[in-house]
C-alpha cells in the first residue's frame, strides 16, 4: 500500500481530533474530486514500518479521537488487505479510538469486509458534483452518507451517524 499523507489533530475528518491516513489509489474518478492526486495506486510513498510507527505515535495522545482512513479510496481492491490489518490493530491497541473509513464504495458493496465490521463509522458513495453541498458535515456531497457501522449491523437497516 502507498500513502500521500499523515495529518495530525485533524477537525475535519470525523468527530473530534482525529488522525487522517490519507492513501493512493482510487478508480472511481470523481468529478471535481478534492484529492484526484491520490487517484494513482502507485503515487505517494510506500506505507512502510516507520510511517506506521508514525501513524500509531500520533494515535497515543488521549485528546485524540482516533483514526481516519481517507485517500484515494481506503477500500480500493488494492488497499483492502492492508487496511484491514490496520483496522484490526488500530482496534487491538486503542480500543476507545473510533475509526472512520471514507469510502466511493457505498454500504452495499463492502458491508461483508470482515474489518469493516470493527470500524465506527463509514462515510460512502462517490461524490457527485451536482450534488455538492459544503453545508453538510463530513461529506461532500448529497448522495454520500455518514453511516453508523455499529448501530447498522445491530438492527440491520442503515443507521445514520448523527
Amino acid at each position: 500500500m502507498r500513502y500521500h499523507n499523515i495529518t495530525k489533530d485533524d477537525m475535519l475528518n470525523g468527530d473530534g481530533l482525529r488522525t487522517v491516513l490519507w492513501v493512493a489509489g482510487c478508480s472511481h474518478g470523481c468529478k471535481n474530486c478534492q484529492n484526484p492526486i491520490t487517484w494513482d495506486i502507485c503515487g505517494g510513498i510506500p506505507f512502510d514500518e516507520a510511517a506506521k510507527k508514525e501513524l500509531f505515535e500520533a494515535l497515543e495522545p488521549d485528546y485524540i479521537s482516533g483514526i481516519t482512513f481517507s485517500g484515494g479510496d481506503p477500500l480500493h481492491m488494492q488497499n483492502r488487505e492492508e487496511i484491514g490489518q490496520l483496522i484490526f490493530e488500530v482496534r487491538e491497541r486503542f480500543p476507545h479510538k473510533t475509526i472512520w473509513v471514507y469510502s466511493g464504495y457505498t454500504w452495499e458493496e463492502v458491508k461483508d469486509l470482515p474489518y469493516l465490521k470493527l470500524a465506527d463509522v463509514l462515510v460512502d458513495g462517490r461524490f457527485e458534483e451536482e450534488l455538492k453541498d459544503v453545508t453538510l458535515h463530513w461529506k461532500g456531497s448529497a448522495n454520500q452518507r455518514v453511516i453508523d457501522i455499529q448501530k447498522t449491523l445491530e438492527s440491520g437497516e442503515i443507521v445514520l451517524h448523527a
